[in-house]
């Protein structure tokens, strides 16, 4: 037996995407992705299920090349307004480095991905709508996230082979 997807009708879109924040909530993003996936099979262009898509990807982030880092810059590059899609990559770029760290990663590793975040946090900000704070927020977590390592944890030392170190 074969089964096919079934489209939902564009009338359900808003309580389709009520549904789907929910289950973000409950720390449900394969649920949630997949809600969004049936929205835009309907509005491939909707501009809330583009992000939610991307940021439960980004809940599904474990700090693996398996991770799905495509998927959500194709989602976030959609958007289009400038500051949301500046501010979204910035997102992107902070909870991959996050996973990595969680995963293990030393944080020398994860530098160009924090530095990455916080170049669109900036850019962010000269684009962001009168009161809204949120591209600063993220920024400072990201200067936070910095500082609680020792300036030495985000400096790579080459180790040469006799044991001998180089700064």
């Amino acid at each position: 037996m074969e089964f096919k997807l079934k489209a939902i009708s564009p009338d359900g879109i808003e309580a389709a995407l009520s549904k789907a924040e929910l289950y973000r909530l409950l720390n449900e993003p394969e649920e949630t992705e997949s809600i969004c996936h049936d929205v835009l099979a309907v509005e491939p262009d909707h501009q809330l299920a583009l992000r939610t898509l991307g940021l439960a990807i980004t809940d599904q982030f474990t700090g693996q090349h398996s991770d799905r880092y495509g998927d959500v810059e194709n989602a976030f590059d959609r958007l289009t307004d400038a500051y949301e899609r500046l501010y979204y990559r910035g997102l992107f770029h902070e909870r991959r480095a996050k996973a990595q760290l969680h995963a293990g990663r030393p944080p020398h590793s994860v530098t160009v991905l924090l530095e990455e975040a916080m170049r669109c946090y900036q850019e962010a900000e000269k684009l962001r709508p009168t009161g809204n704070d949120d591209a600063i927020l993220r920024w400072n977590r990201c200067v936070r996230l910095l500082h609680g390592h020792a300036d030495s944890d985000w400096h790579r030392e080459e180790v040469f082979e006799m044991g001998d170190t180089v700064p």
